[in-house]
């Protein structure tokens, strides 16, 4: 039953010729020639893909809505001589008290420590979500950037972000100071890396984004992508062994290409050319958390083609972000997969909040939505492309979201798909209920990247 209610019977098939040619290199994904190297991290990427699906999501999201009833639960107890949070000091510490307050499970595991600078690799254990296998660099060394040049794309300077994010095997990477990172060219980014901004302020900005493409087990944690643009491609190095030809990228701040166990948490994003967050070509188990957008016309796209049927592959988890101001539309969008949506503040679309086609499933809990003025746009909902004799049978589902300014969500999969107030389908005894949407405030309080400083608590 509980696989019926996700409909992912259809999605425990076996892989054939036609799902290959879903990745043949006509796709390009940047590649201008896919020589034996990129063949064979694409192969890789796809076996990757296959193993990182979870034939049992609601496990996953159930897990991730009793950790943070567990969270919740600790930190109102702590806090109950409090009436509310109103006495906030750079929205992290009370003035009254002087004490770490943080509510959602993923910072409470790790921001009120005050010696977190010495013990960074204990953020790897914190991820929850379709990502939570992800450790990034946890297994390496720590790297530490000192030089924000971006002059040597073939050869880059040791001590500077090209250079340790094309080194093999694993790094754990922070940063000597704050900098401004101008990217001449897309930043390949391989295997089993952490990018750790924490006690800096770090800005990629006016240049290139980040790209995880074919790669597994990153985590890119507490930096500032702003104003990213297209850059016209050419010899870059990608890894240690090789260097490739790549097309013009696109002005993504992060682009998945085939990417699997990533985890982007406390990022802070603001108008990127194309996409702010785009996972394509077979990208899952991934978590987006704690992160903060604003400026944007399409903010995240999950799967950018219906024929790519391996994206039915994709496990996308988003918690605890805030999506803010003039922000137009795609929080996500989404082709095909399980995306849970989860403990979020939408507090600005132009558009519609999150959308879709080709039969993705989507379970939005304990989100804020507060509707645009516009009264064209109260829907927070869009199928795109479809019939509604298609999509009546897409699960789409809310439950436990806050709706204020005449927001709705439109359900799908029953009978009361137009309610306002939708009624949650999932049996009680197959679900963990989340924290409802008139919690976000708190679990999203400090979304976005966060001014550590060492030796006292984030």
């Amino acid at each position: 039953m509980t696989a019926a209610f996700l409909n992912i019977g259809g999605y425990l098939f076996v892989f054939c010729l036609s799902l290959l040619a879903t990745l043949t290199p006509h796709v390009g994904a940047n590649v201008a020639v896919f020589d034996n190297y990129w063949l064979q991290r694409q192969g890789d990427a796809l076996k990757q893909t296959i193993a990182s699906f979870d034939p049992n999501p609601l496990n996953v999201t159930d897990h991730l809505n009793y950790h943070v009833a567990l969270a919740v639960g600790a930190t109102e107890s702590i806090n109950s001589t409090r009436r509310e949070l109103s006495q906030v000091r750079n929205g992290r510490k009370l003035k009254r008290s002087g004490k770490c307050v943080a509510y959602n499970p993923i910072d409470r595991c790790w921001r009120c420590h005050g010696d977190w600078e010495k013990n960074r690799k204990k953020l790897a254990d914190c991820v929850l979500g379709f990502g939570r296998r992800t450790t990034g660099g946890k297994d390496g060394p720590i790297y530490v950037v000192n030089d924000a040049s971006d002059d040597d794309l073939i050869n880059p300077k040791p001590g500077t972000l090209r250079h340790a994010v094309t080194r093999d095997g694993p790094l754990w990477i922070i940063f000597g100071s704050s900098m401004i990172i101008n990217l001449q060219q897309e930043l390949i980014i391989t295997s089993d890396k952490t990018i750790d901004g924490r006690g800096a302020r770090v800005y990629i900005m006016e240049g290139a984004g980040l790209t995880l493409q074919f790669v597994n087990n990153v985590i890119i944690h507490n930096i500032y992508i702003k104003h990213v643009v297209p850059k016209s491609g050419g010899l870059i190095r990608d890894s240690e062994q090789h260097i490739g030809l790549r097309t013009v990228s696109d002005g993504d701040g992060i682009s998945l290409f085939g990417a699997t166990n990533v985890w982007i948490d406390h990022v802070s994003m603001t108008r990127c050319s194309d996409g702010m967050i785009d996972a394509i070509l077979g990208s899952t188990a991934i978590t987006i958390s704690n992160s903060h957008f604003t400026d944007h016309e399409e903010v995240m796209l999950f799967g950018a083609n219906d024929k790519h049927v391996i994206d039915k592959k994709m496990q996308i988890t988003v918690a605890f972000n805030h999506f803010g101001k003039r922000l137009d539309q795609r929080m996500p969008r989404c082709r095909f997969g399980t995306i849970h949506v989860v403990n979020n503040d939408y507090t600005h679309w132009e558009m519609y909040a999150i959308g879709g086609n080709m039969n993705p499933t989507i379970i939005s809990q304990g989100n804020r939505f507060i509707a645009p003025p516009n009264e064209q746009a109260k829907q927070i909902t869009k199928r795109e492309y479809t019939p509604y004799v298609d999509w009546k049978m897409w699960n789409w589902q809310s439950e436990g979201d806050y709706f204020l300014n005449g927001a709705y969500f439109v359900q799908s999969g029953k009978q009361n798909a137009w309610s306002p107030k939708p009624v949650n389908p999932v049996p009680r005894k197959f679900a963990i209920r989340p924290q409802p949407g008139t919690m976000v405030r708190k679990l999203t309080m400090d979304a976005g990247a966060l001014g550590c400083k060492p030796g006292t608590p984030c």
